[in-house]
């Protein structure tokens, strides 16, 4: 008889406790059509990178706004390496990746996943960017500036191509003196 006791308080205990439970559940607020996403806002990184960086650190202009900033970091005693990550419109992912690493190959399948470098060329902007395919990411690069810049991203050809086209950039000389988070110069291969 005491067995069925203890075995019958644990089931009242565990109702009570589930009651509890659910009550809780209902206070909290739920949206299910939340985006879980959160934009960031990189305008300050992007001046640091500006005043830090020894080539010109590039973040796109004009972009609509269905474009959403995910993730953004410089990292100086990484070859001064500058990431600013996107969600394009199709919410796929586009990043810039720029940094002055001394082997661009192995930087460029660094960030890119182990893409490969491809005989494809694409002309953006007036500038000529080497194609990669990967199993993962694609991108577009251009080695420029003393640095590589790195357009990749699980995007296809051509969003990775309209972020490129809205790169802007400017160099390290124009920072200092109370410039805009806004770069107004667009990166050249002859500079």
């Amino acid at each position: 008889m005491r067995g069925k006791q203890t075995i019958r308080g644990m089931f009242q205990s565990m109702a009570v406790i589930g009651v509890v439970v659910a009550g809780i559940y209902m206070l909290v607020p739920h949206d299910e059509n939340k985006d879980p996403i959160k934009a960031v806002d990189y305008r300050v990184e992007l001046v640091t990178a500006q005043r830090a960086a020894p080539y010109p650190v590039a973040a796109p202009e004009g972009l609509g706004k269905e474009w959403r900033a995910t993730s953004v970091t410089f990292e100086r005693e990484n070859a001064h390496a500058w990431h600013l990550g996107f969600l394009d419109p199709d919410n796929e992912y586009v990043a810039v990746e720029q940094s002055t690493a001394t082997s661009a190959e192995k930087y460029v399948r660094e960030v890119t996943h182990d893409a490969a470098k491809t005989d494809r060329t694409r002309q953006v902007a007036g500038e000529t960017w080497q194609y990669w395919e990967g199993p993962k990411y694609d991108a577009l690069v251009l080695t420029a500036d003393g640095a590589t810049t790195v357009v990749t991203g699980t995007a296809n050809q051509d969003r990775l191509a309209e972020m490129a086209a809205a790169l802007t950039s400017e160099g390290p000389e124009g920072a200092g003196d109370g410039a805009s988070a806004t770069p107004s110069v667009k990166p050249s291969a002859g500079s």
